[in-house]
């Protein structure tokens, strides 16, 4: 076999061994082994290769980004930042017809500037959330579809670990990919509270409610004049200073995003400690789901790494552009068919999978069509991230339904619910598309 069908093979074999459930970081490992093993014909020099490409794809100090910002994540998480977010949003939009879904879209908007984890996001305000909609005679299908919709703002606005992800297998600036995400984040968030309130005056019985009645967040009949000043800044001082500490460090130029995230972890802990809601146990929990979650993205990284060496020693990435070369295509139909095919790959299979798949490939072409590989990044996550609400595979749906464990909310109802945003993405998506700017504006 020429080293172009071994590669071939491989992007088969490594596709049908993910949807047979091998873990992708060990489906691309093996792969990358067999491959070079293949075409070099010798065992040590694929074993080499594997344990050069470990160590130089994560030997840079700028990895430590990983850690940090995961665990400024998980301690903001434990903090009830996300419930105090949302008390305080749904105190502004308990008037409105909708009011509790834009509630829950802004709450999860400043939840995803300290977190960065779309899944945290979904699993902190399914529990928030979710039963005040339901008690407050909102439809279930809608209420978890807007706590679906609003989770994937975790990965969008910064910090974002998918976005970290990204610029460590492009080689691009991470910094930059953050200031990229936050005004299509913040399109994204605004065209979602459009949507609520489109369907609560013309589909009234999809999205439910009754916000006649002023109804504190706790449950307790309230006027919103009643939260004082003094409350409000109780609860979103914190939040705000540590956002501003972190995201404005970085963009102001006094932190590497390394840096940033040693902060903000910092400032998470002092966070958590001072609204006493971490015991010496709680802690040693999240320093374990910290360490498991960077062995597992580092995993991932390298494993990336190395399957990239090995399609380079196949041929394929000079296939591919000598495929479109042939073809004639220009750059908006190599764009178009890149993102219909990850749009399908998000049905199948789960965010990290499909950018480890697809970039390898797509990059090498974007490059030689001269892209904003910072522009890319946006068009990409954003593709990417409306695979969390299609079915089968939808990450955040199914996150939602074991998080409720309630069998009356069948997971068809929240795919239901959820499509809607996933529409609403897919319009910003093409926005994106059509208008640069619109992400590297703040750039450049």
């Amino acid at each position: 076999m020429s080293g172009l069908e071994i590669g071939l093979c491989s992007l088969a074999a490594m596709l049908i061994l993910i949807w047979l459930g091998m873990h992708v970081a060990v489906a691309l490992t093996l792969l990358s082994f067999l491959g070079v093993w293949a075409i070099k014909g010798n065992w040590v020099v694929a074993s080499k290769l594997l344990a050069l490409a470990a160590y130089d794809s994560i030997a840079s100090h700028i990895f430590g980004v990983v850690p940090l910002f995961v665990l400024m994540g998980l301690l903001v998480s434990v903090s009830d930042i996300g419930k105090d977010t949302f008390e305080i949003a749904h105190r502004m939009f308990h008037r409105v017809r909708g009011g509790l879904g834009i509630a829950t879209v802004a709450a999860n908007a400043v939840f995803a500037a300290i977190t960065g984890i779309s899944i945290a996001s979904a699993a902190v305000f399914t529990k928030v959330a979710v039963p005040e909609m339901l008690r407050l005679g909102y439809t279930p299908r809608f209420a978890t579809g807007v706590v679906a919709g609003s989770s994937v703002l975790g990965m969008l606005i910064p910090p974002s670990l998918l976005l970290i992800l990204y610029g460590f297998l492009a080689e691009t600036s991470v910094g930059a990919l953050f200031i990229a995400g936050i005004v299509p984040g913040l399109v994204l968030a605004c065209a979602f509270a459009v949507l609520i309130v489109f369907l609560a005056h013309r589909v009234p019985s999809f999205v439910g409610g009754d916000e006649g009645r002023s109804v504190s967040a706790n449950g307790e009949g309230n006027d919103a004049g009643a939260l004082s000043l003094a409350i409000i800044l109780a609860k979103l001082g914190p939040i705000v200073l540590l956002i501003g500490l972190v995201l404005g460090g970085i963009y102001g130029g006094f932190f590497t995003p390394t840096e940033a995230g040693a902060v903000g972890a910092l400032g998470a802990l002092l966070l958590a400690l001072a609204k006493r809601k971490l015991s010496l146990r709680g802690f040693w929990q999240v320093l374990v789901e910290t360490g498991h979650v960077t062995v597992s993205i580092s995993f991932l990284i390298i494993a990336a790494s190395i399957y990239t060496r090995m399609l380079t020693l196949s041929g394929i990435p000079q296939f591919v552009i000598g495929g479109i070369e042939g073809a004639e295509l220009g750059f908006a139909a190599v764009l178009a068919i890149y993102v219909v095919i990850v749009l399908l790959m998000g049905t199948v299979l789960d965010s990290t999978s499909i950018m480890l798949v697809s970039l390898p490939l797509i990059l090498p072409v974007m490059i030689g069509f001269n892209a904003d590989l910072v522009w890319f990044g946006i068009v990409t996550v954003l593709a990417v991230e409306i695979g969390l609400l299609t079915p089968p595979l939808g990450i955040a749906v199914y996150v939602i339904a074991s998080t409720l464990d309630d069998p009356r909310i069948k997971l068809g109802d929240i795919f239901i619910g959820a499509a809607p945003f996933a529409a609403i993405m897919l319009l910003v998506l093409i926005a994106v598309i059509l208008w640069p700017p619109l992400s590297i504006a703040l750039v450049y």
